[in-house]
């Protein structure tokens, strides 16, 4: 892999660096620990064009390529994990799809304002027994004439009640099973559709997570993504960018870990010492810092295939799978090294290590990703 970021991942690092400095960093202890969603901070950081990062400029996009969001939410995710997750929620989960299986209408009123940065996005696939198991939607769409009626919920939503634009999975015909299932483009406002519960969640606190409701919502059949029962594919291909989405989160918050663990070691003096003087507490450091690397790595080698357009499935799987497992690691050795500090809400590394969480479990659980690389290597 070549390791010379280009003058365009350079200047979106940047952007996410400064923004994270002056934006994200003054605030994200008292909008963690409130639960704030700040839609003036999302607001700003998609005026500045982070939502088009790898798209063409003929639909508002940037058109630089995918290593440069990636590196883009991993820097953000170094400052607050929250505003990472919700840009990655609307490029991966929602301009992508739009863009990849999107009519040329579609795409000059969806994809465009997303990515100008005039509206956000989200994807609903999650219902309350349809989780890693898609198969299960309850979710309908009835075909009457020039439009579907929606009938049916999502939860564990993100960007929810904040996004205008929604990627909504619904079976169209239960008897086909995956092969029953459509996808569909919603827009905040439509008539029967609202919004339900909001998560008080364990971690993530500054993204929003609600439920989606609909009731009869009429949605137009030019809002229906691709073709009629097709939308399962459409969701898979979906999920797999978005886990190099969340590897990229899980990345930037192993980063911040350690940086704030050597800081702290550096600093901490015991037994007339600073604590980074002990081999227990530097060989710690040592291998936290070995294993960030090699999640880099995959993360990065993912990205690049799916900007060249190979196959990159299970490349998103390990992808997602190690750097998230290597995000809880390191900020629970974080933790171990800040001490009784470290489990206090007044120092950082408590909030790295509930973030670090959900990078395990959303965009697929790493039970599906070790299945499947598995079953790549088994085929």
């Amino acid at each position: 892999m070549d390791f010379n970021m280009t003058e365009d991942q350079q200047m979106f690092v940047k952007l996410a660096k400064d923004f994270g400095e002056k934006r994200l960093a003054p605030t994200i202890t008292e909008r963690d620990h409130h639960g704030i969603f700040d839609e003036a901070i999302v607001k700003e950081m998609l005026e500045m064009g982070l939502g088009g990062t790898y798209f063409p400029e003929e639909y508002g996009g940037a058109g630089a390529d995918v290593l440069s969001y990636i590196m883009t939410v991993e820097e953000l995710a170094k400052y607050d994990a929250g505003v990472s997750i919700t840009l990655s929620g609307t490029v991966s989960l929602c301009a992508n799809p739009i863009f990849e299986y999107g009519t040329e209408e579609q795409k000059k009123k969806f994809l465009t304002p997303l990515c100008e940065g005039t509206k956000l996005g989200a994807f609903g696939l999650t219902e309350p027994n349809a989780g890693t198991d898609a198969s299960g939607q309850q979710t309908v769409a009835v075909k009457e004439g020039d439009h579907y009626i929606l009938n049916g919920s999502k939860i564990f939503i993100t960007n929810a009640g904040a996004a205008d634009i929604y990627i909504v999975f619904a079976m169209t015909d239960k008897s086909q099973g995956n092969h029953g299932i459509t996808a569909f483009i919603l827009e905040k406002g439509m008539e029967g559709f609202t919004f339900g519960k909001k998560e008080d969640k364990l971690g993530i606190h500054t993204s929003q997570t609600m439920e989606l409701v609909f009731q009869n919502v009429k949605v137009p059949v030019e809002n229906m993504l691709g073709q009629e029962g097709k939308g399962f594919k459409i969701a898979m291909q979906t999920l797999d960018g978005g886990r190099i989405g969340v590897a990229a989160q899980a990345l930037g918050i192993a980063e911040a870990a350690l940086k704030d663990a050597v800081e702290y070691s550096k600093q901490r003096v015991q037994f007339g010492k600073p604590i980074c003087k002990f081999q227990a507490i530097s060989f710690k450091l040592a291998d936290m810092a070995m294993k960030i690397e090699a999640a880099r790595n995959l993360v990065y080698k993912a990205a690049m295939k799916k900007q060249e357009k190979k196959p990159y499935s299970v490349d998103a799987a390990m992808a997602k799978c190690y750097a998230s497992d290597v995000a809880m690691e390191v900020s629970v050795d974080a933790v171990q090294i800040f001490g009784g500090y470290g489990y206090s809400e007044e120092y950082p590394v408590a909030r790295h290590m509930r973030d670090a969480k959900i990078t395990q479990i959303y965009e697929g659980t790493n039970e599906v990703q070790r299945m499947v690389t598995s079953g790549a290597l088994l085929r």
